[in-house]
């Protein structure tokens, strides 16, 4: 049986190539993680409470507020 010290270099490198770009994924995805994700969802909230829809007053803010407003409830998750 003959070993190829070639074929061995190219495995080796395509493994170390492999896992490099997997752990650069595993932080590029980290990184869009804490950015997407609030830290802590249950804690105490800052200041007043806000409604997640509020059907009057609105005022001239009309679809884009209430987008908003549902958006920030799903973020959430409450």
């Amino acid at each position: 049986m003959v070993i190829s010290l070639r074929k061995c270099l190219q495995s080796v490198k395509f493994v170390a190539i492999f896992l490099a770009l997997a752990y650069l994924l595993y932080k590029v995805m980290g990184a869009f993680g804490g950015y997407l994700f609030p830290p802590d969802k249950y804690r105490i909230p800052d200041g007043a409470a806000v409604k997640a829809f509020q059907t009057e007053g609105t005022g001239g803010k009309g679809f884009e507020y209430m987008a908003n407003r549902l958006k920030l409830f799903y973020w959430y998750g409450e």
